[in-house]
């Protein structure tokens, strides 16, 4: 049998804290390296992922200065060599790493904001400050700010994009800032038109959070910067499905006329079927539509599940078929393969009348019913 990948485990164990022992070996000829891992690896075991990060600070700060200045003086002379600032993309850095983030909230925050600043950007070039930027943004908002004003034109692409990804108002595993989430628009304006995908997907996924909270502003901001022609327009487009992405899954009309797609396009759905009905869980089926346009129009095709549970009540959710256009002489029929997980981490499959239904540049044009029923596992 498989065995399950674990995340924590493979971001933090014997042999990643061996390379960060080594590293704050070499930086501070005082520490202990062999104590530390003593310390910190059987604690381990224990901890869920973002538990593990607050005990490895726990292990390292009991072997550093209390004072925090000189703490972070000997956090900085610990740090290895910063990312390579010549790639653009897919450059995150190690977890280990997130140690001067945690220890500059826990000692800097209160009295020693400024430094605590220093060591964040500092740290960022190693591995994103994004979670611990957060809490200075909570406390002291004003000079936060005024602080990402002036890193959202750093020479560091690495800096550049934590003003994004720190001040998103979604960020996934992060806490809560109390920020305005339209306050960082004016951070977004002069990100969009930077040179790196790694900061510009970052402006993309700040805007798709800010969708879910005012879709018209960010379709004025789309709107904005393509009007500006400050970024490389195949770039821009790039940016612009990706931050629409949550208003593309729930059909609003704004986001699909901007990517091209009518919402009164003349459409009609000649068939819709599922096979085998009924499927078992676990198992897979074959979702079959045709669709015919009186008129050639591009189309983006999705299907929606409603999922049965138990009480009687339903959940959706969208998942994507194709982008295609429709010849006003030709019919266009696609398929898509559909697994009904058992095990997904997101929902849970229960037996029973399902729904399935085809939306089309954003209107659901039809439905169908179907049987799901128990795996033959049980």
């Amino acid at each position: 049998m498989t065995e399950k990948f674990s995340l924590k485990d493979h971001l933090f164990n014997p042999e990643s804290l061996g390379d960060l022992a080594a590293e704050y070996a070499a930086g501070l000829p005082d520490f202990d390296a062999s104590g530390f891992l003593a310390d910190v690896v059987p604690g381990l075991e224990s901890r869920e992922l973002l538990e593990r990060l607050e005990w490895i600070a726990d292990c390292v700060e009991t072997r550093l200065p209390g004072d925090f200045p000189a703490m972070a003086d000997a956090l900085e002379a610990a740090m290895p060599v910063e990312l390579d600032p010549s790639k653009t993309d897919d450059d995150f850095g190690r977890f280990i790493h997130a140690v001067p983030g945690i220890l500059a909230v826990r000692h800097g925050l209160e009295d020693h904001r400024d430094r605590a600043f220093d060591l964040l950007e500092a740290a960022t070039k190693r591995f994103s400050m994004e979670f611990y930027i957060r809490p200075f943004l909570n406390r002291w908002p004003d000079e936060t700010l005024a602080l990402l004003r002036r890193w959202a034109e750093d020479g560091n692409y690495h800096v550049r994009r934590l003003v994004s990804e720190g001040t998103r108002p979604k960020l996934p595993w992060a806490k809560a800032i109390t920020l305005d989430p339209l306050v960082p628009l004016e951070f977004l304006d002069t990100l969009h038109a930077d040179p790196t995908r790694y900061v510009t997907r970052s402006v993309a996924n700040h805007l798709n959070d800010i969708s879910k909270i005012d879709a018209e502003c960010v379709l004025d901001t789309l709107a904005h910067w393509n009007k500006a022609g400050r970024q490389d327009a195949k770039e821009l487009a790039w940016m612009t499905r990706h931050a629409l992405r949550t208003l593309i899954k729930q059909g609003h009309p704004g986001a699909m006329e901007m990517l091209g797609f009518r919402a009164d396009a003349p459409v009609t759905l000649d068939a819709l079927t599922i096979s085998p009905d009924p499927v078992a869980i676990n198992d897979r089926a074959t979702i079959t539509v045709t669709l015919s346009a009186s008129e050639s129009v591009p189309v983006l095709v999705d299907y929606l599940l409603w999922f049965h549970k138990p009480n009687g009540a339903e959940s959706f959710k969208v998942f994507k078929i194709k982008q295609a256009k429709i010849a006003s002489d030709a019919p266009l029929t696609l398929t898509k393969t559909h697994v009904f997980k058992g095990n997904a981490t997101t929902f849970t499959l229960h037996p029973g009348p399902h729904r399935i239904g085809v939306q089309v540049n954003g209107r659901v044009l039809g439905e169908v019913q179907f049987d799901l029923t128990a795996s033959d596992g049980g």
